[in-house]
């Protein structure tokens, strides 16, 4: 799992794991501060990037928003709402075909994509 035993990269990827709000780096750290109060914004932003490296983290780089971070790592789609811009994860199956078409009509060899839906959430439409 972890290469190097790190007590705040272990502490980081927990939380990651355990939330479903796509924090960005900020958040994380303030949370992180919780449990180390003496860490520092590098430390985190160093272990976020460690974990990224390692495929244990995503980082979704959302036009118009900071960075965010996340611990599922299979692809997904998601949710931005443009009043609260939360981010929420959708459990719509990833259409793979998409991946042959765009190959197919433009010669690139497609890997994967990603895809954001935008909207308003439920909270903000009332």
């Amino acid at each position: 799992m972890l290469r190097r035993d790190s007590r705040q990269r272990e502490i980081i990827l927990n939380l990651l794991r355990h939330t479903d709000t796509h924090p960005t780096a900020d958040w994380i750290y303030d949370e992180v501060r919780k449990v180390l109060p003496k860490i520092s914004k590098g430390t985190v932003y160093r272990n976020l990037n460690i974990l990224q490296d390692m495929g244990e983290i995503s980082a979704l780089s959302l036009s118009g928003t900071a960075t965010r971070y996340e611990g599922r790592q299979e692809n997904h789609y998601h949710f931005r709402c443009e009043k609260c811009g939360k981010v929420f994860d959708l459990d719509e199956p990833v259409n793979k075909q998409l991946n042959d078409k765009v190959a197919k009509r433009t010669g690139f060899r497609v890997s994967y994509h990603r895809l954001e839906f935008r909207g308003l959430c439920k909270d903000c439409q009332r």
